[in-house]
């Protein structure tokens, strides 16, 4: 992924910055999900938004009358997210052409779950 952004013209990031890219992307959240996210503390993660806004890659804002600011992508990190999505799709059409497709369904279910926090760990 980091070889398709780079290709791709985004040769600014830094290895940290990584962290914040997950998915779903960080578009209309709490800098505090972020944190939790890349599992990191919210003061690690606001300096990395901070060198992402800086970049051209995030802003902050309020949304209506709330308090908080909220993250989202610009233009630019909406780009990027859409490098790295085009990337992964084609990682996944190599796994589901070697697996096969209710194979490769199969594992793509089983790494969902695990990716979920909030579901209980079974043994």
């Amino acid at each position: 992924m980091r070889d398709a952004a780079r290709d791709a013209g985004f040769t600014d990031l830094q290895d940290a910055h990584w962290a914040l890219l997950t998915y779903p992307a960080p578009d209309g959240v709490r800098p505090s999900e972020l944190a939790r996210r890349a599992h990191m503390s919210r003061q690690a993660a606001n300096h990395l938004i901070a060198q992402m806004e800086s970049l051209g890659y995030f802003e902050r804002r309020r949304v209506g009358d709330a308090s908080r600011r909220l993250v989202f992508l610009t233009p630019r990190g909406r780009a990027l997210c859409d490098s790295i999505f085009a990337c992964l799709r084609g990682i996944h059409a190599e796994w589901a052409d070697q697996l096969g497709g209710d194979r490769f369904a199969g594992l793509l279910g089983a790494l969902r779950q695990l990716a979920q926090p909030e579901l209980p760990a079974t043994r």
